[in-house]
Order: C-alpha cells, then structure tokens, then sequence
C-alpha cells in the first residue's frame, strides 16, 4: 500500500511540475520511453534467464544438483542446528543456496519461501534464530554465476558482462561471512539478555 502512494505521489508531482514549467510533453516522452526500455531490458533478461533456469533443471534431472545439495548439507546442518534432522526443510535450504550460488534468484526465492514457512512453524509468531540466519544467508546469497546482473549488464550493451566474476565473488563472500557473524552475535547477546 505504501509503495502504491509513494509512485502515484511521484506520478502527480511530475505531472504538476512537467505542466507548471510548460514542460508536459517531455514529462510524457520521458514515461514513454521508459516504459519502452523497461519491456526491452525484461524481455533482454528473460533470454538469460530461461538459459541458466534450463541449465538449473538438466543439473536436476541429471542428479548433479542433488550431488551438490548433499556437498551443501553438513555446512547448512551446522549453520542451521535446529532444523538439521528435518530432511525436507534442509532439502528446500540447500536448493536455495544451490539456486542462488548459480545466479537465479527468482529460482532461489519460492524455494526461499518454502524453506521459512517450514521453520516458522517451530515456533509460530516468532522468528527463530535458524530462520532469522537463513534470512540472512538468502540475502547475501553468494553467487558463482550472477546471471541476473550479467543479463542486465548484456542488455545495456556489455560485450563482457561476465568480467564483474571477482567483485560478485569477493563481495557476497564478505557479506555473507559478515551477516553470519552478526547474527550469531545478537544470538549470543540475545541469549545473556535472559
């Protein structure tokens, strides 16, 4: 609801200044051709997309992807102790990371979503430390492949969108490290609290 007053305030008050300066028709254009490059860079991502979801699924038919969710399990069953013996929370948390390691996060997030309502039902109305780090370890999300960002990067005329590899690596490796480092130590406070 918020965001559907602060764009329609956004709307209104270009309106007003495009029509108080006289300049109405450039506001008009500007949405326009906005408008045209929205649908161009969706459709440009949408290539890449479909290529890395397919690549997702032949590495899931083939069983590559359950071999790597089993490599995955004893770091997350340590990450996250209170959900280890349930298998198919663990199963949804480890496709995340599998999903979000190869750069799709619009695969990663139904999974995501999956994997927090089997552990919010632990402990109904209240986020639980597992949860509250699995979170966390979404939102970092490392990435080996960061296909969203080089679709985006293709689609504004990149000829290497790839070349960012060592910055993406580099920095959802200390986000992450930094994220599991922080929410265990409001784990630890939270727990001295009582």
């Amino acid at each position: 609801m918020a965001m559907t007053v602060l764009w329609a305030a956004m709307i209104a008050l270009s309106l007003l200044c495009g029509g108080a300066t006289g300049s109405l028709g450039a506001v008009s254009a500007a949405a326009a051709a906005g408008a045209q490059a929205a649908v161009e860079l969706c459709l440009s991502m949408a290539g890449m997309l479909c290529l890395w979801m397919g690549v997702m699924e032949v590495l899931r038919r083939c069983g590559m992807l359950e071999g790597l969710q089993r490599l995955l399990r004893p770091v997350l069953g340590r990450l996250f102790p209170e959900v280890r013996e349930d298998r198919e929370t663990m199963a949804l948390i480890s496709a995340n990371v599998s999903a979000n390691l190869l750069g799709l996060g619009n695969a990663a997030t139904p999974l995501g979503i999956q994997a927090t309502q089997r552990m919010a039902r632990s402990s109904p109305g209240v986020a639980s430390d597992s949860l509250c780090l699995f979170v966390v370890c979404n939102t970092a999300s490392i990435q080996l492949i960061p296909t969203t960002i080089a679709a985006v990067r293709s689609a504004a005329g990149c000829e290497t969108p790839f070349d960012i590899l060592p910055c993406v690596w580099l920095t959802s490796l200390a986000a992450l490290w930094a994220g599991i480092g922080a929410a265990k130590l409001l784990r630890r406070m939270g727990r001295r609290k009582l």
